[in-house]
């Protein structure tokens, strides 16, 4: 009688046998033909790849003067396959590293999470940035650990210790940007900040590789082909910067114990001729193994050094903002040139006092710019925001209001090439009706005119005004890049950007910045060499109120504007004018005079107290 089950059961086995051989062939076609960790682990054996670094593109200001570039520097490479047999105790040694360090390095090297795509075929970063002298050490005694080999880096050096914001640094990668960008690796450099972060592939060229044969020792017999297949490392490009490295210095001087920020601009291009931002630090210290240790005192400094307050810092712009404000007016026709407004000591009107300080009145608005009259700015902003026939709503008026602040660069980020920069603050209707539940008005609002209240603005944003206003109606984005190598500039730097004010009204509000340096708020900033344009600003603070200044020279064919921001610095003219002074004249005559020296000296050595600082 026939076994069934005998049957069925040679099936079963056969039907098993058939899908292990399917899974087998599966395998091996995924091994071989999908997938090149096979290839990768099969080439490690016969050809070593050795990466060749390209050399990082230099830095110079628009002056031609160096301002970073490379040394050399050697890391310590490793493949995790070959180290046998390696005495750690003499490797160590060899290093000035204790056992320990070496192991937790080992375990991180391992380390899937920490080190992404790691292979125990391919070198590995073991210790990085060795100087010269380690260098010469320990290769002596390389011989001695196999597995182990030196790669030949560079690391920067900065030549002054000035513009550390603007220039930024480099550091090693973290996982993220190897995730994002397939060119790094374990132990790559990459910019972390400034201009180094902005310009990075620029910077950073393009890797080269020389393919070596090993025989089945592991030992190097030569280049694969004679070198048929290698490939050389390609340089970064040079940067010039619109950095004058001279004005730049005399900027941090005059900023010596202070918080605050200068920022100049060349208005008939948009290239930043300063940024500082104090306090600062010197950007030598941010090179090599020391740069992590630096970093970390640098971000615990309760003053914090390392916020860049020319692009990040958002401050009430106070009295400067009055410039916008009559531009604005004159085009919608609140006012003319000639409008005069009373000052009783102030704005007052239905129990709401602005005080303001004393000069004649009433005036009309020249001589109120130049007077830094509150009153008249305050009642312009009334009338604007109360005329029912030319805006249905207040809402309406507001809306119009913002649209002419957007177009002259304010609430957005300008673009700077610069990671960081904050767009500031300017209100619309919606954030007012939100926070009055739609009950409020010119006079509920009433602050802004004058720079106050919910207005806020960066001193690159307020130094762009002062650009705007010296080219009577345009400006060009900020850039700190004039230059790159063989390659041409964004185009988002080379286009103007028109606001919506005519400009025979710039001309008007020229006329006014020029009145306050022969006679009114911005007199120290006079000088017989060439005509000043200035603005002053007192911005209300909880405590000691903030210095500022907006200006540019000369009046015609301006070659410099400049805005200064001295956080407690009392009045405008305290500290903002004559450091916006002692700034255009460095610039536009290439040295101070001897009085100017010693001004300078004067303002270097005055320090401005400050209690528990957080911002």
């Amino acid at each position: 009688m026939q076994n069934y089950n005998l049957e069925k059961r040679k099936y079963v086995l056969g039907g098993v046998a058939i899908v292990i051989v399917f899974v087998y062939i599966v395998r091996l076609f995924t091994l071989q033909l999908m997938s090149d960790d096979y290839k990768k682990n099969a080439d490690s054996n016969a050809f070593f790849k050795r990466i060749q670094y390209p050399s990082r593109g230099v830095i110079s200001d628009r002056n031609g003067e160096l301002l970073v570039y490379n040394q050399p520097a050697y890391d310590i490479m490793v493949v995790m396959k070959e180290q046998i047999g390696v005495d750690t105790i003499a490797l160590c040694q060899s290093l000035g590293i204790t056992r320990e360090v070496y192991e937790r390095r080992m375990a991180e090297i391992k380390n899937i999470k920490r080190n992404p795509g790691y292979s125990p075929y391919t070198q590995q970063l073991f210790m990085n940035q060795l100087a010269v002298e380690e260098f010469s050490v320990f290769q002596e005694k390389l011989f001695r650990f196999p597995g182990f080999y030196i790669q030949k880096r560079s690391v920067r050096q900065y030549r002054h210790p000035y513009a550390a914001h603007v220039l930024g640094d480099v550091g090693e990668v973290s996982p993220g940007d190897i995730e994002e960008d397939e060119y790094y690796r374990r132990g790559d450099y990459i910019g972390k900040l400034g201009v180094e972060r902005s310009y990075e592939t620029s910077l950073r060229g393009e890797k080269g590789v020389e393919i070596l044969l090993r025989d089945v020792h592991g030992r190097i017999k030569g280049h694969y082909q004679d070198g048929a297949f290698d490939r050389k490392p390609v340089p970064g490009k040079n940067l010039t910067l619109s950095l004058d490295i001279r004005l730049q210095a005399l900027g941090e001087r005059l900023l010596e114990g202070k918080i605050g920020s200068i920022v100049a601009i060349e208005p008939s291009t948009g290239e930043v001729l300063c940024m500082v931002s104090s306090p600062n630090y010197d950007p030598r210290i941010m090179v090599g193994r020391q740069r992590g240790k630096s970093h970390l005192e640098l971000s615990r400094d309760p003053m914090k050094p390392l916020l860049n307050r020319a692009i990040m810092g958002q401050y009430p712009p106070g009295s400067t903002f009055k410039t916008s404000q009559a531009l604005t007016f004159l085009q919608e026709g609140v006012i003319t040139p000639t409008t005069p407004y009373a000052c009783s000591g102030g704005f007052v009107y239905k129990g709401l006092k602005v005080g303001c300080h004393a000069h004649p009145a009433p005036l009309p608005l020249a001589p109120a710019i130049a007077t830094s009259c509150n009153a008249y700015f305050c009642w312009g902003l009334y009338h604007m925001f109360g005329n029912r026939r030319k805006y249905p709503t207040v809402q309406d008026a507001m809306t119009r209001w913002k649209d002419h602040m957007v177009a002259m660069g304010f609430g957005y980020r300008l673009g700077i090439d610069l990671p960081g920069e904050k767009r500031g603050m300017i209100p619309n209707a919606a954030f007012y009706d939100k926070y009055y539940r739609g009950s409020w008005n010119g006079l509920t609002v009433i602050s802004i005119s004058i720079g106050q209240g919910e207005v806020n603005l960066t001193p690159l944003q307020i130094a762009n005004l002062g650009a705007t206003i010296a080219n009577r109606g345009y400006y060009y984005v900020p850039h700190v890049v004039k230059e790159i190598q063989d390659a041409p500039l964004d185009t988002l730097y080379t286009c103007r950007h028109y606001t919506n004010v005519e400009r025979q009204h710039y001309e008007t509000v020229v006329e006014g910045m020029r009145k306050a340096v022969t006679g009114g708020t911005c007199r120290s900033a006079n000088n017989p060499w060439y005509e000043v344009c200035g603005k002053t600003g007192t911005a209300q603070n909880r405590g000691k109120d903030h210095s500022v200044f907006m200006g540019f020279a000369p009046k015609d064919n301006p070659r410099i504007a400049v805005a200064v921001y001295v956080e407690n610095g009392g009045y405008g003219a305290e500290y903002g004018v004559p450091i916006g002074a002692l700034m255009m004249e460095q610039y536009i005559n290439g040295k101070l005079s001897p009085a100017s020296e010693e001004r300078a000296a004067l303002f270097q050595s005055r320090r401005i107290t400050y209690g528990s600082y957080a911002r």
